[in-house]
C-alpha cells in the first residue's frame, strides 16, 4: 500500500473499470457519462459553479487557474510555506505577474493576519489575486483558507485562487459557502483514481476577469472547456479510461 499523499490506493471497482475497452469521446454514450461526472463533481466541490475537466496533472489545473484570469504585470499575493506554495509563485513569475510572497516556515501554517495587513493596506485595489495552497503536500500542513479568504472578500477586488490538490475530497471545502473563485485539484489524491485528470472550479467573478485576461493560453484556455462542457463533451481528447470510473 502506498502511504504517501498521492497517488493514493485505487479501489478495486475502479481498477476493474480500467480493463474496459475505451469508447468514442464524441459518442452519445460518452456524453451521458460526462453529464453524470459533471453533476457528481459539483456535489463533491459543494458548488453550482462550473467544474471543468482537463487531461493534466494538478499543476496543469493550477497553471490554468492563474493564466485564465489575470493580466501581465498584475500584482498578486502568493502564500509560500512549502514546495507547492513555492511552485505557484514560480508559475506566476514565469507569466510576468508582479508576485509578492507571504511566507511561513516549512511545517508551519500561513498566518492569516499577514494577508489581512497587506490586503487592508491596498487602498487602491491593485492586488488582483491571492494564490495559495490549501493543504501543503510537502509538509502536511493545512492552511486556514477560510480566514484568509474572508480577508480577500473584504478587499473586494482580488480573486482567490486555491490549490486544493491534496485537500479536495479529503477535508471539508465548501466552495459556494466560502465564495472561492478558482479551485484546482487532481485525480490521484482524494478522488482515489489514477493520475491524469485535473479539475478547475470557476466562479462567476472569475469568469468576469477572464474577459479581460491577457496571459498566453491555448490548451489551458478554460473558455472552450466551459463551452463544450455545456454540451457534455470536451474540446480535446479526454482521458477516457478515467471517465469509465463513473460507472
Amino acid at each position: 500500500m502506498l502511504m504517501i499523499p498521492g497517488p493514493t490506493p485505487v479501489p478495486e471497482k475502479a481498477l476493474l473499470a480500467l480493463a474496459k475497452h475505451p469508447i468514442g469521446h464524441r459518442s452519445g454514450d460518452f456524453s451521458q457519462i460526462m453529464a453524470e461526472v459533471q453533476e457528481n463533481l459539483k456535489w463533491l466541490h459543494q458548488t453550482q459553479n462550473d467544474v471543468l475537466i482537463l487531461t493534466a496533472s494538478g499543476t496543469g489545473a493550477m497553471e490554468a487557474g492563474i493564466i485564465n484570469f489575470l493580466k501581465r504585470g498584475d500584482r498578486v499575493l502568493c502564500g509560500c510555506n512549502g514546495k507547492f506554495g513555492d511552485r505557484w509563485a514560480e508559475v506566476a513569475t514565469a507569466y510576468g505577474l508582479n508576485v509578492e510572497i507571504i511566507s511561513a516556515e516549512w511545517g508551519q501554517p500561513l498566518d492569516p493576519e499577514k494577508f489581512r495587513e497587506v490586503l487592508e493596506a491596498d487602498t487602491e485595489k491593485q492586488i488582483k489575486a491571492v494564490i495559495l495552497t490549501h493543504s501543503e503536500t510537502s509538509t502536511g500542513v493545512l492552511n486556514d483558507l477560510e480566514t484568509i479568504n474572508r480577508h480577500v472578500k473584504n478587499h473586494g477586488e482580488a480573486l482567490i485562487i486555491v490549490d486544493a490538490v491534496t485537500s479536495l475530497g479529503a477535508v471539508n471545502l465548501p466552495i459556494d459557502e466560502w465564495g472561492l473563485d478558482v479551485v484546482g485539484s487532481g485525480s490521484q489524491k482524494g478522488y482515489m483514481i489514477p493520475p491524469g485528470l485535473a479539475f478547475v472550479s470557476v466562479s462567476p467573478k472569475a469568469w468576469e476577469a477572464y474577459k479581460t485576461a491577457d496571459l498566453p493560453r491555448y490548451y489551458f484556455d478554460l473558455g472552450p472547456y466551459r463551452k463544450t462542457a455545456a454540451k457534455n463533451t470536451n474540446p480535446f481528447t479526454p482521458r477516457l479510461i478515467c471517465f469509465m470510473l463513473s460507472r
